[in-house]
């Protein structure tokens, strides 16, 4: 009964049947071998972004800090909700990478920002002169921390409101697949037709080793990228096991059918917690559920086998605490059934 991370989960047998295949052989090194040309042109395909420029790295952590780092200039800001990775769970990196940039929260249910929260929070900083730094960038996150999911339209606005300040707009995409499967929206609809100028594409936790993508929508807002993934140690020697990665995660929509799983997985296990009485806090729309249990009933349910991550949360207390389930693309039925039956 492991729904501790989407990360615990191991690599789907393509993916893995792609690494040893392209484990055959040499080739040539950092990136000039044929399978990192073909995997940047189906993300291109999959984004429906034919002039899109595509740089694969090992990391989400890595993906947002050096993507953010190219939006945005030492002397600027950052915009993002408030329990975004990029403040909560990345040690600093995108401040660290882009120079000393800091991070502006903004508040909202769920993960969520709306468009007034995030013009309020915008006003906060009016830029007189270089006293006020750079309002430079915002970050989407979709599928939030929360489980919660961004549709078209709500990317779109938000990225209205960041152009029309003078920002860019990125999209923290590690459970993107997530994301598209929960709105059956398409990959261009959710990014660069609502405005998104540059997406950190993550594998990882859906069925790959260890993959990421850096996509800039405009190549210009790539000038330089490739000596800044090189400067922070993220281009790859043996680059062909990150494209392999790709091209198999990618390949028949394969990609869109994990995520699609592990959303699947959720909206089954949410049903039978709520059947159980026990109501998740947040809309269950892609493939993490947050409860707040008894400390005694989290205690019974971990000595029984449950592994699920402390989630911290305002409104917890003595008696009672906030614990994270998350399904991936390799949860089980019997998984689910186990957990529902420890209740």
């Amino acid at each position: 009964m492991n729904f501790g991370s989407d990360n615990a989960s191991g690599v789907h047998p393509a993916v893995m049947a792609a690494l040893a295949a392209a484990n055959d052989g040499t080739v040539a090194s950092y990136g000039r071998d044929p399978l990192t040309a073909r995997a940047a042109d189906a993300v291109r395909e999959m984004l429906g972004a034919p002039d899109a420029a595509v740089f694969l790295l090992g990391t989400g952590t890595a993906a947002n800090a050096l993507a953010l780092a190219q939006l945005c200039p030492p002397w600027g800001r950052i915009f993002c909700h408030r329990s975004a990775h990029i403040e909560t769970s990345e040690s600093g990196a995108p401040a660290w990478m882009a120079g000393g940039a800091q991070l502006a929260l903004v508040e909202g249910d769920f993960g969520r920002m709306t468009p007034e929260t995030l013009s309020s929070r915008i006003a906060d900083y009016p830029q007189e002169d270089e006293h006020d730094g750079r309002n430079a960038a915002l970050s989407i996150t979709n599928a939030t921390e929360w489980g919660t999911v961004h549709a078209p339209d709500a990317v779109a606005a938000l990225a209205k409101v960041a152009h029309g300040a003078g920002m860019a707009v990125h999209m923290d995409g590690a459970r993107f697949g997530n994301a598209v499967a929960a709105t059956g929206a398409t990959p261009a609809a959710l990014t660069h037709q609502a405005g998104v100028d540059a997406l950190s594409l993550g594998g990882t936790k859906s069925g790959c080793l260890a993959l990421e993508a850096v996509v800039f929508f405009d190549p210009e807002r790539a000038r330089d990228f490739a000596f800044r993934r090189m400067r922070a140690g993220q281009l790859w020697s043996k680059h062909r096991f990150l494209a392999a990665q790709m091209l198999a995660w990618l390949d028949g929509g394969l990609w869109l059918l994990l995520a699609s799983h592990a959303n699947a997985a959720a909206a089954e296990l949410a049903s039978g917690l709520q059947a159980a009485g026990m109501q998740p806090m947040a809309p269950v729309q892609s493939n993490e559920i947050f409860l707040r249990l008894p400390r005694t009933t989290i205690v019974r349910l971990r000595n029984a086998g449950l592994r699920a991550a402390d989630w911290p949360t305002p409104g917890d207390n003595t008696d009672n605490a906030t614990i994270r389930l998350v399904t991936s693309w390799a949860t089980r039925e019997d998984e689910i059934a186990a957990l529902l039956g420890a209740l």
